[in-house]
């Protein structure tokens, strides 16, 4: 079986290939991990925010107050509030999601998804592994990449 057949076989059971770690170690570059059980997970968050950080759902498109949230501040993670973005990396993409151009550092992990057949660049949080959306790159200067962030993964904190 060649690794492009395994590939698409697990593609087609929504398998994704995970190239980081969900919650790393705590480094220099990354936060102390959270790490919880399904059930307490389920505590901590809304049906809607666990399916998109612990199940990798999606959210639909134009249904996040945060799409047109303009006022200065940061972007959290809603699982475990570790600063993601700031408003100034954030942009209008149309897609309905909000759409950041680049991240605050040590910010994410990056994933293999293959659940559409094709490898998209899936990101997730890097402090508690919750999934946030897929990076692309069809973004504005600075980086020529959006950021495409479910809003329900995310908390706003105003400035």
């Amino acid at each position: 079986m060649t690794r492009r057949l395994l590939l698409g076989l697990l593609a087609g059971l929504g398998l994704s290939h995970r190239t980081a770690s969900a919650a790393p170690a705590a480094t220099p570059t990354h936060p102390e991990p959270v790490q919880l059980s399904a059930a307490e997970w389920k505590q901590r968050l809304s049906a809607a925010q666990y399916e998109v950080l612990r199940r990798e759902g999606t959210e639909r498109p134009f249904s996040s107050a945060l799409n047109g949230e303009k006022r200065p501040g940061r972007y959290l993670c809603a699982g475990c509030e570790l600063p993601l973005f700031t408003s100034d990396m954030k942009f209008d993409s149309g897609t309905g999601w909000p759409s950041f151009h680049s991240t605050l550092a040590g910010a994410f992990d990056t994933s293999t998804d293959f659940k559409l057949g094709l490898p998209r660049t899936e990101y997730h949080c890097a402090r508690c592994g919750g999934h946030h959306g897929h990076v692309f790159n069809d973004g504005p200067a600075p980086s020529g990449k959006r950021y495409c962030n479910n809003g329900v993964a995310l908390k706003f904190r105003a400035s």
